[in-house]
């Protein structure tokens, strides 16, 4: 089980730590006082192909990112049952102003046997956050003050930048380090916990490219192998934390068909997936064939459909919404997913605090009538609409679903085209060589509504592929951050979000609650609002 809630000390982090708690909780399996589960043991869970090299400042998608979960220990942990943030190697983070922090560490070691250090921090989000190490996560370092130095001094982005370290960060001692950002930061001691905020070890700086085969965190489990067909994990023995593990190794088995990870653990040669093909939730056939050891857990992840930027036609705002109009979402969660989606009418997650709902407004709802005469005043699509997807994610049913929607409705032709994984959709999207629209999704990094819309939408942002920009979107989240209250920041947060209603930034499709399986090999299964598995309580039986 995870360590009980620790009191947040920041001034202005208290409410956040509270916020967070209203977030929903996982799914067990059962009275953890009734488990019959044993100490050791070995298990193996789905994992998919990371998209980069598990580097903690270039892994932004769940492939990488749930093995650097296990590996890494951050300032901040997010509790396993509400998401709400708690110390971890912080042993606390301080400030008056919510713009000047102090951080003061506990002992902690790396799995090199070396100390974190306050240097540790302070080091690794420097060569994050400086632009040519080209670290994707290089964007979560914005608001802290020096970050825009550590850019380049021309738009090309050719030019040399002016500093390699941000100003804002200071190693007062070993375990003290301050940061100080341009302007006030509500919600920055919650962002903590994400994985770009990891503390690095010396020997990393010495070799990069060694590290993101086999990284060295301070986490629970260290790497032990990573091949191209599974990662491998063994649990540290000097780990510090309180979320120490129970099973002594973890295998991240790599799957690219959804339906052999199924099939592998009905048969229990497969521990635990996260992913039930759509054909299996039909008439709840999953629970039937898992029965007992399935749940569905309410977690932070909301479904998209991004309109290609290299898609000129596409850059029409009203044809971007009729195409939305023309999606009949209720439908296709009952006949796909079996009501284990719900529709989404807005960015935002229902699950944090500051979710409105019916931002998206009429753009979200089906109208096929209404769709069409939108769709014909935009002046129509020419040719063919390609809706991309990957083909490890189980995705093509709801996809074929979608594009029979939108040529019901629209006469459009639409086809989808399918990648061989997570991966190589997303490698397509960033070299510009999707068209039409593509599949996108977010699964919450840190439990607050902005981490739905600064990370996804903000000018240059890791994860905007489809490459909005609206500087009066921008400069709305820069107010939001710079608010005094929750409540004033969730207002200008939800002002922004109105912003994508506009300019339909992407199209929502679903909220989704995670439906997992495992094998009759385990007890203790958790889900984490992050729809991970909870590492630290799952046990062999």
């Amino acid at each position: 089980m995870r360590g009980r809630t620790r009191a947040m000390v920041a001034a202005g982090f208290t409410s956040l730590a509270l916020l967070a708690t209203a977030c929903g909780g996982g799914g067990t399996t059962e009275d953890p006082g009734t488990s019959e589960g044993t100490t050791g043991g070995d298990i193996t869970i789905r994992g998919c192909t990371p998209q980069n090299a598990l580097l903690p400042g270039n892994t932004s998608e769940v492939c990488g990112g749930n093995v650097l979960d296990a590996v890494g220990a951050k300032l901040v942990h997010y509790n396993a049952d509400t998401a709400a943030p708690e110390m971890d190697i912080a042993e606390s983070i301080e400030t008056t102003d919510n713009q000047n922090f102090t951080v003061k560490l506990k002992p902690y070691k790396f799995q090199d046997g070396t100390e974190v250090t306050a240097k540790s921090f302070v080091d690794a989000w420097n060569y994050t956050a400086y632009f040519p190490n080209g670290q994707g996560a290089s964007y979560f370092f914005t608001p802290i003050e020096g970050y825009a130095d550590l850019q380049p001094a021309d738009a090309a982005g050719k030019a040399k930048p002016k500093a390699t370290k941000m100003t804002g960060l200071k190693v007062v001692d070993d375990k003290t380090f301050t940061i100080k950002t341009t302007e006030p930061v509500s919600n920055l001691p919650v962002r903590l916990g994400y994985t770009a905020f990891s503390p690095l070890p010396e020997s990393f700086f010495s070799d990069p490219e060694a590290y993101g085969k086999k990284p060295i965190g301070a986490g629970p489990f260290s790497v032990e192998s990573n091949t191209a067909t599974e990662i491998v994990l063994t649990k540290f023995a000097d780990y510090s934390g309180a979320n120490k593990p129970n099973v002594d190794k973890v295998t991240f088995r790599i799957y690219n068909d959804a339906n052999a990870a199924y099939n592998d653990t009905v048969a229990n040669n497969l521990d635990f997936t996260d992913l039930i093909p759509a054909d299996q939730l039909v008439g709840d056939a999953w629970k039937t064939d898992l029965d007992g050891r399935n749940a569905l857990a309410e977690t932070g992840i909301i479904q998209t459909m991004t309109y290609s930027p290299n898609d000129e036609q596409l850059k029409n705002v009203e044809l971007r919404k009729a195409i939305s109009m023309a999606i009949n979402r209720p439908e296709i969660i009952d006949k796909i997913f079996t009501g284990t989606r719900v529709a989404a009418t807005g960015w935002v997650s229902p699950v944090v605090d500051g979710y409105k709902a019916d931002v998206c407004g009429s753009a979200c709802t089906f109208d096929a009538a209404a769709a069409k005469a939108m769709y014909d005043k935009a002046g129509g699509y020419q040719g063919t609409l390609t809706l991309s997807v990957n083909a490890d994610g189980g995705h093509k049913p709801w996809a074929d679903a979608t594009c029979n929607s939108i040529k019901n409705a629209l006469g459009l032709d639409c086809i989808v085209a399918t990648t061989p994984d997570f991966k190589t959709l997303l490698d397509s999207a960033e070299a510009g060589e999707l068209k039409g629209v593509f599949r996108s999704g977010w699964q919450m990094d840190y439990p607050s509504i902005e981490n739905f819309l600064a990370p996804l939408y903000g000018k240059g942002a890791d994860s905007n592929y489809g490459k909005y920009d609206n500087p009066k979107f921008d400069a709305k989240l820069a107010e939001a951050a710079a608010a005094k209250t929750t409540d004033e920041a969730n207002t200008l947060y939800q002002e922004a979000e109105a912003m994508l209603a506009t300019d339909m930034a992407v199209a929502p499709l679903w909220y989704q609650a995670t439906p997992v399986g495992w094998s009759d090999n385990v007890t203790d299964v958790k889900v984490t609002p992050f729809s991970t598995l909870d590492l630290s309580s799952i046990k062999r039986k």
